[in-house]
């Protein structure tokens, strides 16, 4: 789910049998996974979840992966303790589960990791991450904290907001070719408006032949014909976080 419009069912994809190399800790209300590098940094990102939650091993992969490039990644648990979608649950009810996890009331939540994150972990400069779900938290947040350096939304969109094309910080849109969730008429839209609106830089790329939740939900083991543009994409977002982060 990454189109706030209109609210489409998510393939869980691939789910990665992967247990983390970092731990969870206590964020004041709400729980959180955090991974370190190896050396110390002042560098962090924020890992947003998608629908499946924060304790998805695949969202957990992606935050190791971003802390192995230098960065403490924390992925805070945004649903705060309420359940994540289950693939078995029943797709008509999405709606109504979606009304009590909405992608733009998360300020509260971010406002308690970016005090930890200087405060527990010293990190200076902040990124932010987000997947689906956590797309258009990345969109929101760019739109409104302007303490973040730099965001990648990963097939994420916000549609119906006035403010949406005034991006205070540099941001990654990515998106996939064949996605069913959002239309290449939208990613054509953003790319247009931004052109139009926007005052800092950003980015809006396409990956050919992609469906929705490549970057995070599809093993690249398991895809040989999607491995050069997972890879492609994960290589791109640390790109875009090693520029401006």
């Amino acid at each position: 789910m990454a189109n706030e419009a209109s609210p489409c069912p998510c393939d869980i994809g691939d789910r990665f049998e992967y247990g983390g190399l970092g731990h969870e800790v206590q964020v004041e209300h709400i729980k959180a996974y955090v991974c370190k590098p190896s050396a110390s940094t002042e560098k962090a990102v924020i890992v947003v979840q998608d629908i499946f939650g924060w304790q998805l091993p695949n969202t957990r992969y992606m935050a190791d992966m971003l802390a192995a490039n230098g960065y403490i990644a924390i992925c805070p648990d945004f649903f705060v303790g309420k359940e994540p979608w289950n693939p078995s649950d029943d797709w008509s009810t999405f709606g109504e589960w979606l009304k009590t996890r909405d992608a733009r009331k998360i300020d509260k939540e971010a406002d308690v990791v970016l005090k930890y994150l200087k405060q527990q972990c010293s990190a200076k400069k902040i990124g932010v991450v987000g997947f689906c779900w956590g797309g258009i938290v990345v969109h929101h947040l760019m739109v409104k904290y302007p303490e973040l350096k730099a965001g990648v939304s990963v097939y994420g969109i916000i549609r119906d907001s006035d403010d949406r094309y005034n991006l205070l910080k540099p941001t990654f849109f990515i998106f996939g070719e064949k996605d069913d969730v959002i239309p290449l008429d939208q990613v054509t839209l953003l790319e247009q408006k931004l052109k139009q609106h926007c005052k800092v830089d950003y980015r809006v790329k396409t990956y050919p032949g992609q469906t929705h939740g490549f970057v995070h939900r599809r093993r690249e083991d398991v895809n040989p014909q999607d491995k050069p543009y997972i890879e492609e994409a994960r290589k791109d977002m640390i790109s875009w976080l090693n520029k401006y982060v």
